[in-house]
């Protein structure tokens, strides 16, 4: 790997000026150079143990500095990755951020020194925060070039998100489009082919570079892609303009990038940008690529090097001679020198900062803000109605929220909707939205659920308030990526600068004879492990109408399970609290009390434990029932004072006996409690009950009463 760059004069091989002034020919080179001594200066650092890691963007300049010219930071919305280093350059990232970010300072403003180099993110710039994750922008930015489309036709939505928090950071202009780029490599992930889709059918203005630099780490670009050219690939889909260009060369470059910038600023679709560009040292400092590319791979991407190649055309050209080259260059080291040298002596974030920015600093739905008293009217709803009636209520309110997924609205073919009931969801829960609320605001998703949660993000970083629905929770897996490791640390990876307060409708748990395996499950303690992200459930319908109202209302991503077995029970109905009834985050509802032993329970277990209570007050045994709704955060005060009233404790839940939600409470009690205790706590759980799932008989999927009272007699035994 090199570790300086020097301009060596090679075969020419660039085409003509194409109606470039020298001053722009001259901004080019001089951008390319200041990111490949960026690149040699942490590559210098990182062996002098001075900074962590290391990836560079050396091969990719010339694309990268061409399509800056086109891009307008502040107005476009932008998803780099980590090799747009001379894109960021000429954005106004500066070499002192960028080296701020290396040694990872306080003053990163990429992240505040919580992310590897090279991750961009900068609101002020509309670079959006960028993950380690391959792949993962594409329907990200998709969300976004939704977004875009969005606030064309709802002004009031763009207002309302001004007022917002954060609101500073949202904007709309005429013609802006959205870029997002990768390396060859992350066009494998399905995340990829999934953006295109949803681009291309709703035309969006979203603009993809795929900087090929022929390897993806070790792997060739034979074995990556079936055909070993990606824009072969994708040519076929409808209304995709597709171009390739040497991305290497800056002038071929900057036409290929002019052409595609226009297309998607007349609204014409998607555009995709196939550059060839080259990769002169390894994928990064972890790396090696002498252990798979020969010496004469090696050698040939070096006579492929941007920078030498267009050192040479402008001294072709006359642009500049070799001493003007030279004291160009010059004046770069010496620029790169002070900024590395400011940067090794940046504050370093405190270790308490690692608590910052997991949730909103703004709003807090665990507050007494959120506490309000029903006012009750109207006939009686079951859970699902409750649903689509608080849905109707806080869209009346709030023009940003969007409602989307699987089957959730009407009909997608409008005209259908004069001959047709409508459809609103597999559980009937957005039954009616999109006909009162329009075909913008509420719509249908491709079967995509990595998809559904990444442009819901996207949407979120941009300022609206999307409410996605999965289906069935025993699907969420393909988004589980976009979950963990994008929404819920998107505000925390960003130092607060950017925020995704999306709410995620999930149907769980057991609900119908013969479900089976796949229309069964619960894990919601897999969820719970995900800092920044809320999770609640709900046992009733007023419930629901008071903690999804707090859910939208928030400033942190939610997920919202509703559990499908409750959704028309009649013993959960309640009449409508009215349009601002709210219930806090972490806060659980005495649902009975009792003074013998206490039941710690959630979701549809709690009507069980109703019933299994009234069984033993006939035989003289008090019992406590405490629903938990809130499962992070939860209400461990009420949890506590439970423990020290009765002293014998039941955690029943519907999950695995270990490794379960309830295993987690228990643990905590025993850790913490143990002295307030008269017996072991004991579980109740689903998986207790049975070793597989038997998709004849229901009442395996959750705790029978029968478990219930038998556990209850053996504390009061011990």
């Amino acid at each position: 790997m090199a570790l300086q760059t020097r301009v060596k004069l090679a075969k020419l091989d660039a085409p003509k000026v194409h109606g470039l002034d020298h001053d722009t020919l001259i901004r080019i080179y001089r951008t390319m150079f200041l990111s490949r001594r960026l690149d040699d200066r942490e590559i210098q650092l990182k062996r002098q143990n001075k900074i962590y890691f290391q990836i560079s963007s050396a091969g990719h300049e010339a694309v990268c500095t061409a399509m800056g010219f086109f891009l307008r930071p502040g107005v476009d919305w932008l998803y780099p990755y980590y090799r747009d280093r001379a894109l960021c350059l000429m954005l106004g990232v500066t070499p002192l951020e960028m080296l701020l970010a290396a040694v990872g300072a306080k003053d990163d403003p990429s992240s505040g020194g919580r992310q590897m180099p090279s991750h961009w993110g900068q609101p002020k710039l509309n670079i959006v925060s960028k993950s380690s994750c391959t792949g993962t922008q594409f329907v990200q930015a998709a969300g976004a070039a939704e977004a875009t489309l969005y606030y064309e036709g709802r002004p009031k939505a763009l207002a309302q998100a001004k007022k917002a928090p954060l609101g500073e950071h949202v904007n709309h202009e005429r013609e802006e489009i959205v870029y997002v780029s990768s390396g060859e490599g992350a066009t494998s992930e399905g995340e990829f082919w999934e953006s295109l889709n949803v681009a291309c059918a709703k035309k969006l203005p979203l603009l993809y570079l795929v900087e090929d630099n022929g390897y993806a780490i070790s792997v060739p670009v034979e074995v990556q892609t079936a055909g070993g050219s990606i824009s072969k690939l994708v040519r076929d889909f409808p209304g995709l303009q597709v171009a390739e260009c040497d991305g290497t060369d800056p002038i071929e470059s900057y036409s290929i990038c002019k052409e595609a910038v226009q297309y998607c600023r007349e609204r014409r679709g998607p555009a995709l940008i196939h550059a060839h560009v080259t990769r002169p040292y390894s994928h990064s400092l972890s790396d090696d690529e002498k252990l798979y590319k020969s010496a004469e791979e090696r050698e040939e991407e070096a006579r492929r090097d941007p920078i030498s190649k267009f050192a040479l055309f402008l001294v072709r050209e006359g642009i500049l001679d070799q001493k003007q080259i030279e004291s160009l260059e010059a004046e770069i080291d010496n620029e790169v020198r002070e900024a590395a040298d400011q940067a090794l002596a940046a504050e370093e974030p405190s270790i308490d900062s690692i608590r910052m920015n997991v949730h909103s600093p703004d709003v807090d739905p665990t507050s007494a803000a959120f506490e309000a008293e029903p006012q009750l009217h109207g006939a009686p709803k079951t859970m699902v109605e409750m649903v689509a009636l608080t849905l109707a209520d806080e869209m009346a309110r709030d023009e940003r929220i969007t409602v989307f997924g699987e089957d959730v609205a009407d009909a997608s073919r409008e005209d259908n909707l004069r001959h047709v009931k409508g459809k609103g969801g597999v559980f009937k829960a957005t039954a009616g939205l999109q006909r009162k609320y329009g075909n913008d605001r509420v719509f249908n998703t491709p079967l995509a659920e990595a998809s559904i949660v990444g442009r819901a993000l996207g949407m979120a970083t941009r300022g609206l308030k999307p409410v996605a629905e999965i289906q069935f929770f025993d699907y969420i897996w393909p988004a589980m990526m976009q979950i963990r490791d994008e929404l819920c640390v998107m505000r925390w990876r960003s130092n607060g600068a950017f925020k995704a307060p999306v709410v995620i409708r999930v149907a769980i748990g057991g609900y119908l004879t013969g479900g089976g395996v796949y229309h069964s499950q619960s894990g919601e303690s897999i969820f719970t492990h995900c800092p920044g992200l809320r999770v609640v459930m709900p046992s009733t319908a007023l419930d629901v109408a008071g903690l999804l109202r707090t859910a939208i209302r928030c400033d942190d991503p939610v997920m919202f399970l509703e559990h499908k077995h409750l959704y028309r029970q009649p013993y959960n109905r309640s009449e409508h609290p009215g349009p601002d009834f709210t219930i806090p985050f972490g806060k659980a509802r005495i649902v009975k009390e009792g003074s013998d032993v206490s039941i710690i329970t959630y979701g549809a277990v709690v009507h069980r434990a109703e019933v299994a209570a009234a069984q033993l007050e006939r035989e003289g045994i008090s019992v406590e029932i405490i629903d938990l709704r809130s499962l992070s955060p939860y209400d461990w005060e009420a949890i506590a004072a439970t423990v020290r009233k009765t002293h014998r404790i039941i955690v029943a839940y519907e999950d695995m006996l270990s490794w379960g939600y309830g295993a987690e409470i228990a643990a905590r009690i025993a850790d913490e409690l143990f002295e307030e205790l008269d017996a072991p706590v004991r579980r109740v759980a689903a998986m207790d009950t049975f070793c597989a799932y038997q998709p004849k008989l229901e009442d395996v999927i959750l705790p029978q009463t029968s478990h219930i009272t038998a556990a209850v007699k053996q504390l009061l035994e011990y």
